[in-house]
């Protein structure tokens, strides 16, 4: 396929749905046209200017058990405890993606426990949470995607939302997006159909505004989201983080675990002096990621402020495997967003039963790993949950 139009190469349908989910064509056949160019992927991706480590006095150290307890720091907590009870916090899930890791099952729905499934964990936290300080449930907000919507409504209304106000969960969906082959042709399924994906968490920053559940969110009294993952089941809302968060008065705190080795994703460096968010991949050759201490969660507590301001993150062109087929993607990083907000850099415990990050990306993950996380869910409960 030439640099044209993918218009060329698309169903009418196929086109519809980008513009209407997506990024549109205009912007998918810029993206297309730039990586054709030789201007996206790659070396490309790596960052541009000085790169260093971040000195380890700006983190803010939690990891200690007494760090996260929620009577460590009286004040902590009832500043926490007062945005809550006021309504000025409420909660955003990752929950899109393609949902094709766990065999076509949406993960947000897999059983935790016996009572729980995923997403059923982050309502049950945020109405332990509420009732321990005599507030109604804050809005929890879920960002799905075309795969994952209409599984997560089935199961939340099958479940009676686990006790939580159907009111108070809205949803919106991330944007939708077409896969490319390496060649820049569109890649399409064995039924002939283009390959539709979800370009990344990034997108909560652009389609989170483009819903109008921002905007409500606000004009409700709403000033700041706690924002995880929907596997991550210890990233609670934890009163005292959420002290921590508005007393030092930032757009953005991010939480942060020490490295294992294995590990793939992003941590804080420097760009030419500035502290932000870097994935593995955009690290030139010549820097060593051993330099890097820490592990970002992808748990970041957030200013709604910061997400009405309009935020250039970057499209990455974004090698993936498919039906054993190498793909190009283009996805944005809701990271990326400290290189452009105030933040605040939380180091939270990683071992023990204080623990706030407890990832399951494979199958395998959850049988290893439940009981590990389901002990920390419930060490982070309120005194009297």
């Amino acid at each position: 396929m030439t640099a044209d139009s993918l218009l060329a190469a698309l169903a009418a349908d196929e086109v519809a749905l980008l513009d209407a989910l997506g990024p549109g064509i205009r912007r998918l056949d810029a993206l297309r046209a730039a990586y054709l160019a030789g201007e996206l992927g790659g070396t490309r991706n790596c960052v541009r200017g000085a790169i260093a480590p971040v000195d380890e006095a700006q983190f803010v150290d939690l990891r200690r058990p007494e760090a996260l307890s929620h009577t460590a720091d009286a004040a902590l907590v009832e500043l926490g405890a007062a945005a809550v009870r006021a309504g000025h916090v409420g909660l955003v899930v990752l929950n899109g993606g393609m949902a094709t890791r766990f065999g076509g099952v949406v993960k947000g729905v897999l059983p935790v426990d016996e009572a729980h499934s995923f997403l059923g964990l982050k309502l049950a936290d945020a109405l332990r949470v509420a009732q321990h300080v005599g507030a109604e449930p804050p809005v929890v907000v879920l960002m799905n995607s075309r795969a994952t919507t209409g599984p997560t409504l089935a199961h939340l209304e099958a479940n009676d939302y686990f006790g939580y106000p159907p009111e108070r969960v809205w949803m919106f969906e991330q944007q939708w997006s077409v896969r490319l082959e390496t060649s820049g042709a569109v890649y399409r399924e064995a039924s002939g159909a283009a390959s539709f994906y979800g370009p990344g968490h990034g997108d909560l920053v652009e389609c989170i505004g483009r819903s109008g559940l921002l905007q409500r969110f606000i004009d409700r009294g709403g000033r700041t989201l706690l924002m995880s993952n929907v596997d991550n089941v210890p990233a609670t809302l934890d009163l005292r983080l959420l002290g921590h968060h508005l007393r030092a008065g930032v757009d953005a705190s991010v939480e942060l675990v020490d490295k294992r080795p294995g590990d793939a994703g992003g941590a804080p460096a420097l760009v030419d002096g500035r502290p932000q968010i870097i994935e593995a991949f955009r690290l030139p050759e010549s820097f060593d990621p051993a330099r890097l201490p820490v592990f970002n969660t992808n748990t970041l507590w957030l200013q709604a402020s910061a997400l009405e301001r309009a935020h250039p993150l970057t499209w990455f062109a974004v090698e993936k495997r498919v039906d054993d087929q190498t793909v190009i993607q283009f996805e944005r990083l809701v990271g990326e967003l400290t290189a452009f907000v105030s933040t605040q850099w939380l180091r939270v415990c990683r071992e023990g039963p204080e623990t706030r990050f407890v990832p399951v990306k494979h199958p395998d993950d959850l049988g290893a790993q439940r009981d590990e996380l389901l002990t920390a869910w419930q060490a982070h409960a309120p005194p009297s949950a």
